[in-house]
């Protein structure tokens, strides 16, 4: 269940419960007339099933409360009451898998700005895997790609593509060139340290790599992977099981193949350079790829169950 607290203006509250009431799925509406001082309106408090979610705030937002008033949004962990479980089962469809397409663009828009933190982290995750690469460690590149933040860039691109949404997608893109643009260059200079001080030498580069050798040979393999992974982490935002981003971050070779043509082009190396990055952009065109055509099969089936809702409804 998730749980609503409305700001209403009081000319419009009726509406709101009128909306809310019509929805199925709703319950434990309550009315507090005049009890909001800013902005002044009154509060309009409801539960309402995950899978009836997005049709009652796309209705709210048609209202007009999101500029008039607030619309607030959060889940709710634990609710005894049978009437909520009534509500769940009137409603269409799981509530796992439900789409809270505003409640995505939000997380996306949020996971995609260009910030110091996120490029703190883009660098770090880079620079990790710059030693794994270097010293053949297959833990180190877990955990550099465990580290690193460039799928709410690519989740960003995949939903504002599906809701055509071209200023999130273009802040999401800017934020994922940009961002490995500066990572790699800031890791190019470490390499040069690191070479430097007597950590980091070409013949580790250009060694055999059991472990580490993928990261520059790109093949089908590599856009397969990537295209499950995208998948996997589309699902995982769009039914908050959140968890499930920790496996699609480790089984996709971004950070790592930016990492090592980073090492690469800082020694010259360019073979290794143009097969890193060649296995960058496989796999940032096989997740996005994914997470459009996800969030397009996910529409595309509530679309149906809805559709049914009415007719049954009807009938």
């Amino acid at each position: 269940m998730l749980h609503l607290r409305l700001i209403t203006p009081a000319e419009q509250t009726e509406d709101a419960v009128r909306l809310i009431k019509g929805t199925v799925g709703t319950t434990h509406l309550c009315v507090l007339s005049g009890a909001a001082r800013d902005p002044v309106g009154d509060v309009v408090l409801c539960d309402v099933a995950r899978e009836a979610a997005d049709d009652l705030l796309s209705g709210l937002q048609r209202l007009g409360l999101d500029t008039t008033g607030s619309i607030a949004v959060e889940n709710v962990d634990l609710s005894l009451s049978e009437r909520a479980d009534r509500a769940e089962e009137e409603a269409p469809g799981e509530g796992a898998d439900a789409v809270l397409w505003e409640h995505l663009t939000e997380a996306t828009h949020e996971e995609s700005t260009l910030s110091v933190t996120y490029l703190s982290f883009l660098t770090l995750a880079t620079m990790i895997a710059a030693c794994g690469v270097v010293l053949d460690n297959a833990v180190l590149i877990v955990g550099a790609m465990a580290v690193g933040p460039e799928f709410g860039p690519l989740a960003g691109v995949s939903t504002a593509t599906v809701q055509r949404r071209p200023r999130l997608a273009m802040r999401s893109l800017i934020a994922l060139l940009v961002g490995f643009a500066v990572a790699m260059a800031l890791t190019v200079a470490f390499s040069l340290f690191m070479d430097a001080v007597g950590l980091f030498t070409e013949e580790q580069l250009k060694g055999e790599r059991p472990q580490t050798g993928f990261v520059y040979a790109p093949d089908w393999f590599s856009f397969v992977v990537a295209v499950l992974a995208g998948a996997a982490g589309t699902l995982s935002l769009t039914s908050a099981k959140s968890g499930a981003l920790v496996g699609v971050a480790i089984s996709v070779t971004t950070v790592p193949a930016a990492a090592n043509a980073a090492v690469a082009l800082s020694y010259g190396d360019t073979v290794q350079t143009w097969g890193s990055t060649e296995q960058l952009l496989l796999n940032l065109l096989g997740i996005t790829l994914a997470g459009m055509l996800t969030l397009l099969a996910q529409k595309q089936l509530w679309r149906k169950q809805h559709a049914r809702l009415r007719r049954r409804t009807a009938a």
